[in-house]
C-alpha cells in the first residue's frame, strides 16, 4: 500500500498560523536560548502548563551565562 502525498499549501498553512496561535511567553522574544529552554520544558508537559514555569526560569536565570553561573 503506498501513501499518497498531499499537497501542502504553504500560505494557507502560515495564514490559519497567525490567525490562530497562542500568545506563548518564548515567542515574545525568541532568542535561541529561551528556545531551547522552552523545548525542553515542553517535551515533558503542556504549553498551558510550562508557561509559568518558564517565566519562573527566565526571571531565575535570564541568559546562558546565568545559567551557567
Amino acid at each position: 500500500m503506498t501513501m499518497q502525498k498531499l499537497p501542502l499549501d504553504i500560505v494557507a498553512l502560515k495564514n490559519w498560523f497567525i490567525s490562530a496561535q497562542r500568545p506563548l511567553p518564548w515567542r515574545v522574544e525568541p532568542t535561541p536560548y529561551r528556545v531551547w529552554i522552552s523545548e525542553v520544558m515542553l517535551q515533558q508537559t503542556q504549553a498551558n502548563v510550562v508557561c509559568d514555569y518558564f517565566l519562573k526560569w527566565m526571571h531565575r536565570f535570564p541568559t546562558i551565562s546565568a545559567l551557567a553561573e
